[in-house]
């Protein structure tokens, strides 16, 4: 547990997903203070969706820091972020159901979630992940889940792991170019590129196939971009889970 005479602890978390479902694999990071990594964890979930990786990845976070110390967690998935600010109220006074009558996806680990926030004091900071000179403990925890899902090992400073390798999805500064399976990318200016993505946000080549959140497959190489619900079809990307 962090030592009580920390006055804030500044974390991050994120989830990751081969496929939509398919391996996933979790990671949590607590900073340093001078930008660095001072402990982090990471763990395989077999078979799961993204979102299912990232509400894991906070309830492993909030069992890991003391909940006497407040704290910072930043995260790059809008809908765990959502989930536990935004549309939880909500949520419990329908009886776990959605605006729409539904059951409240993945309600065990939104209630677990909800239970370790309980009289501690959080603050929840979104920051955009793969991003050139972005959040360093997003990217460090958004390296860690991949290879965990990749792998499907547990990692960490308990372990004496060593830290994740860099991202090919992390555009590095002064490139016009990224790296998609070894290959190399169209560049982002190009008209092909302009088309997949609407003319707006960010687009890379999937990896792997997966199901977008509109119900439709995509395969391997084809065009995605995150939305709320993790990778789909660009033109998908609007739009939420609505309390």
């Amino acid at each position: 547990m962090i030592a009580r005479m920390a006055e804030r602890v500044i974390a991050a978390c994120d989830g990751a997903s081969k496929g939509n479902p398919g391996p996933a694999g979790w990671a949590w990071v607590v900073g340093d203070g001078a930008g660095g990594a001072a402990r982090w964890e990471a763990g395989p979930l077999g078979t799961a969706t993204n979102n299912v990786a990232e509400l894991t990845a906070l309830e492993r976070l909030l069992t890991a820091i003391d909940p006497a110390v407040p704290a910072e967690i930043r995260m790059d998935s809008q809908y765990a972020m959502k989930a536990v600010t935004t549309w939880l109220p909500g949520w419990k006074r329908k009886g776990w159901k959605t605006a729409a009558g539904k059951p409240v996806a993945n309600q065990e680990l939104v209630m677990r979630i909800d239970a370790l926030l309980t009289g501690r004091s959080v603050e929840f900071r979104y920051v955009p992940a793969h991003q050139v000179d972005g959040d360093p403990l997003n990217d460090f925890a958004d390296r860690a889940a991949s290879r965990a899902a990749t792998l499907q090992e547990p990692a960490g400073s308990a372990l004496d792991s060593p830290p994740p390798p860099p991202s090919p999805d992390t555009p590095r500064p002064g490139s016009t170019r990224r790296r998609t399976n070894g290959a190399p990318a169209k560049a982002a200016s190009s008209p092909d590129r302009r088309r997949a993505s609407g003319g707006s946000g960010r687009t890379l080549n999937a990896k792997f196939p997966g199901r977008c959140r509109c119900g439709r497959s995509y395969g391997a190489g084809e065009p995605i971009a995150k939305n709320a619900d993790g990778w789909g079809h660009p033109a998908c990307r609007g739009g939420g889970d609505g309390s």
